[in-house]
């Protein structure tokens, strides 16, 4: 008889509260091996240490950068998404708080061990925290220090710049701004900041022309250098965390670049960016001691910067580069720990006295102190530290705008009315009215496969984006494989298109690419749909721009066929319906953050799948990622 797993056997090790909780499924055998190693190097013998550093490392595999050791039994879901626990966190016997933050005071773990400089544990009091302690993996302390002394010294000073020009050039580059008592452009208050800040933030939901204010920032600052003497040009650098994301915004800003004077721009991966060595003792190959190489550094989709990664890109850009951060920090976060973006915007601002910004945005500022839609005395101060916050939907407005602001906010009354007011953009069904999502995805198959069948690449992507099916879980009955073999089955029942099985294409095979292929200019949640070419040969189609980009299917590196996907897989794509699944409401997937991205997707309509209860659980619950960038003092 064969034993049990290797991972179970490492879990049975643990005893105590250990055993109790890796039981309950609250912790892991990972959670608990790594406590017990660190416990026996450090010679602590306390049962409410080995607990809470069992826990410190689950927070980290939840997406939290520490544990707000006041909040232990606020247990959620690891960051990939998964739930973990079926019993009740409240019923376990979780530890009196107060005897493990004494036990953790003294702990050789978090003091030094007496044998050695072994101190794998960080116990910090926030100042102005009301949380109590944040108890770190040290690693996680460090990139966390590095982050706030990084940010610290960039805020320390200010470019040079010719503020007259810099009015001139936006004067240009935003003729539409509203004259006297107008709302402010934000879009222009955007490019003016970071014309004068080494580093800007600017936050904004979709459709609200980030990647328009992107293009104008960089035009500005382009025309800045231009106007100097003997300067010399730009070295701009495009980024972003995914090779999806990067091949998006490179594509978006040079579709403006010729009417803004920009030259022509390449975007790449963080990764790239910084020279990923495998196997190398830097793993980078910029770093603090050998900086990039540009004066521009622009990241696209940083709500899904990593900790960890952030970590490695600061240190890198020269202290005199302008670095350009640019995300939602509304919707979901990177799947590994931390959520910057969010800490950021919802931090402390450190910063300085910046008399080139008043110059130059003053008169704007004051022009509208008095429209309701001006910013507030909050904004005012946080666009003086660097960060902007861009509110105007220019994608989709309406009751969709509506229900984002509400989910938002927190207001589930106000969404829940919306969604039964109906109307053009929004409806609610119960979850087994499956009907309008049949309808929908019928047609988008049916009308994706007559324009595969003659070839036409734009049209059979138009009709693939205009209705994605989104669940939040992958498995289950409200998960993705459900609903995706149960799409699957109505287009092939409906005689649309005859699936031949796997390893074989078909014309209007609607495609989700798993991989990266950079040479091939093929990213990891891509999505395409296979076409037949005029001579017979198959090709598939992916959206580049504003032209499709044809490749052999024989490229991809990892390809799934798709007609349903999670949420998390959706960020950053837009559909003109979606139709959103939604589980029950004691499914902990269901937040606040989920439930805005799914909804955010839709340029036209937004159909949700689901019960009052469970959107009431979705809105009230918040993705719970313990950090210290929001004490940044």
């Amino acid at each position: 008889m064969t034993g049990p797993a290797p991972s179970i056997q490492l879990a049975q090790r643990g005893t105590g509260l250990l055993q109790v909780f890796n039981a309950a499924g609250v912790l892991n055998a990972a959670d608990v091996h790594v406590a017990l190693r660190l416990c026996r190097l450090g010679g602590e013998r306390s049962d409410s240490v080995l607990f809470a550093t069992a826990l410190a490392v689950r927070a980290v595999r939840s997406g939290s950068v520490c544990l707000e050791v006041r909040r232990m039994h606020e247990i959620g879901v690891d960051a990939e998404g998964t739930e973990e626990s079926a019993i009740d966190p409240a019923t376990l016997p979780w530890p009196e708080v107060e005897s493990v933050i004494s036990a953790l005071r003294v702990s050789p773990l978090v003091m030094g061990s007496p044998a050695g400089p072994l101190r794998p544990l960080r116990l910090i009091d926030p100042p102005g925290a009301s949380s109590g302690p944040l108890l770190y993996l040290d690693r996680y302390y460090r990139q966390e220090e590095t982050i706030r002394r990084v940010l610290t010294e960039r805020a320390e000073t200010h470019p040079m710049v010719d503020a007259k020009l810099v009015r001139r050039e936006l004067d240009r580059l935003f003729p539409e701004q509203g004259g006297p008592g107008e709302p402010p452009d934000r879009q222009r208050l955007a490019a003016g900041l970071a014309a004068t800040q080494w580093t800007t933030v600017v936050a904004g939901g979709p459709g609200t022309g980030k990647t328009h204010t992107i293009a104008r920032i960089l035009a500005l600052l382009v025309a800045h250098q231009q106007a100097m003497p003997g300067a010399p040009a730009l070295r701009i650098a495009l980024a972003a965390p995914t090779g999806k994301a990067a091949a998006r915004l490179q594509e978006s800003v040079r579709e403006q670049a010729g009417d803004i004077g920009l030259p022509e721009l390449t975007a790449a991966t963080l990764h790239r960016l910084l020279g990923w060595q495998r196997g190398g003792a830097g793993r980078f190959r910029h770093n603090e001691f050998n900086r990039l190489p540009y004066d521009v550094i622009v990241v696209d989709e940083t709500s899904m910067v990593s900790l960890t990664m952030m970590s490695r890109l600061l240190p890198a850009v020269r202290p005199d580069a302008r670095l350009v951060l640019v995300g939602d920090p509304d919707q979901l976060a990177s799947v590994d720990a931390g959520a910057v973006l969010a800490d950021l915007v919802a931090g402390p601002v450190p910063g300085q006295p910046n008399p080139a910004l008043d110059d130059i945005l003053g008169a704007d500022l004051r022009a509208t102190a008095s429209h309701p839609d001006a910013l507030s005395a909050r904004e005012r101060d946080r666009l003086r530290g660097g960060i902007v916050r861009l509110t105007r939907g220019r994608r989709f407005g309406g009751r969709i705008a509506e229900l984002a602001v509400a989910i938002r906010a927190g207001d589930s009354d106000t969404a829940l009315a919306l969604l039964a007011d109906g109307g053009d953009e929004l409806s609610l069904h119960d979850p087994e009215d499956i009907t309008a999502v049949r309808t929908d995805v019928l047609r988008a198959a049916r009308e994706a496969t007559e324009a595969a069948l003659t070839g036409d690449a734009s049209a059979a992507l138009t009709a693939l984006e205009s209705h994605r099916l989104l669940c939040a879980h992958r498995q289950g009955p409200y998960g993705v494989e459900r609903w995706d073999r149960l799409a699957g089955s109505w287009v092939v029942g409906a005689g649309i298109t005859t699936d031949p099985g796997a390893g074989h294409w078909y014309p209007g095979q609607p495609l989700l690419v798993t991989a990266n292929d950079h040479e091939a200019r093929v990213y990891n949640g891509d999505t395409g749909v296979i076409i037949r070419l005029p001579d017979g040969t198959l090709r598939a189609a992916l959206q580049r721009g504003t032209e499709p980009y044809l490749v052999h299917p024989t490229q991809f590196p990892g390809v799934t066929t798709v007609y349903a996907m999670t949420i998390h897989r959706s960020q950053g794509s837009q559909y003109d319906t979606v139709s959103v699944v939604l589980p029950g409401p004691e499914s902990t997937l269901l937040t606040r953050e989920l439930l805005y991205t799914a909804i955010t997707r839709a340029r036209h309509h937004v159909r949700v799948l689901g019960t009052e209860d469970s959107i009431r659980a979705a809105i009230a619950r918040r993705v719970l990622r313990a950090s210290g960038l929001r004490n940044r003092e």
